[in-house]
């Protein structure tokens, strides 16, 4: 719940912590991403992750390359998205948070939720800074185990270092290998797509956003340059190289 002496507060440096984070909606992401500095921060549009394929696509492949925070509204139905993640990747690839259980309402809305209380939009910053300095410590001393205590579940080791705040890949790269503007685009996609366990038929802006959730640009480069997903000239080099 924001009131005028938090948002009066001077700005603080975000936690920075390896794993990306899994929220319901976006105005959770914008709220999360006032605080933590993370890898990436995945929404499941509510319930749109029980009918969104390529969501869910994201969120396995995800899951193979570092252990995920989850993070949903304590409430029912929060309860049910959380079930729907956890139901499809592995336990040890899993970092459960919680919120605590508040009764409000988010001031951008006309109705508070069926239950009545805060959901992530709506906590406090001070107490999800909490709850991720108790991560971030977490990740520093031990990056192995599943954690017991009340406000979060850990499990697995992340692997993911600092090189995931490094360079970006963008639309022009894509572009310059070929994966976008060109007849054959949709097709390359598909190519590298598959050896990334990602799903066939994507959008160029939904690709490219998962590329940069899941892999370091220089890992990108080596998937292009080894796998020939891009688009190549007669004389076998990709649309960057030439």
């Amino acid at each position: 719940m924001t009131d005028r002496k938090e948002s009066a507060a001077p700005r603080r440096e975000k936690i920075r912590i390896p794993y990306p984070v899994i929220v319901e909606g976006r105005y959770d992401s914008l709220r999360v991403d006032s605080v933590v500095d993370a890898p990436a921060i995945v929404t499941t549009d509510g319930f749109g992750i029980f009918r969104d394929t390529e969501k869910q696509a994201l969120i396995r492949a995800l899951a193979k390359k570092t252990p995920v925070v989850i993070l949903t509204d304590p409430d029912g139905a929060g309860g049910v998205i959380r079930s729907k993640i956890c139901g499809m990747i592995p336990p040890d690839r899993q970092i459960r948070l919680y919120v605590p259980r508040v009764e409000g309402m988010e001031k951008r809305k006309k109705a508070p939720s069926a239950e009545g209380v805060l959901g992530v939009e709506g906590t406090d910053r001070q107490t999800l800074r909490d709850l991720f300095s108790k991560l971030a410590e977490s990740c520093g001393s031990d990056a192995s185990g599943r954690g017991d205590g009340q406000d979060g579940e850990r499990a697995g080791d992340g692997g993911a270092g600092d090189e995931r705040y490094a360079r970006k890949i963008t639309a022009a790269d894509l572009m310059a290998d070929g994966l976008t503007g060109l007849p054959g685009s949709a097709e390359a996609r598909d190519r590298l797509g598959a050896r990334l366990g990602l799903p066939p038929g994507m959008s160029a802006g939904a690709f490219r956003r998962a590329l940069g959730i899941l892999l370091t640009y220089e890992e990108y480069r080596t998937a292009v340059t080894g796998s020939g997903a891009g688009y190549t000239g007669g004389d076998g080099e990709t649309a960057a190289e030439r």
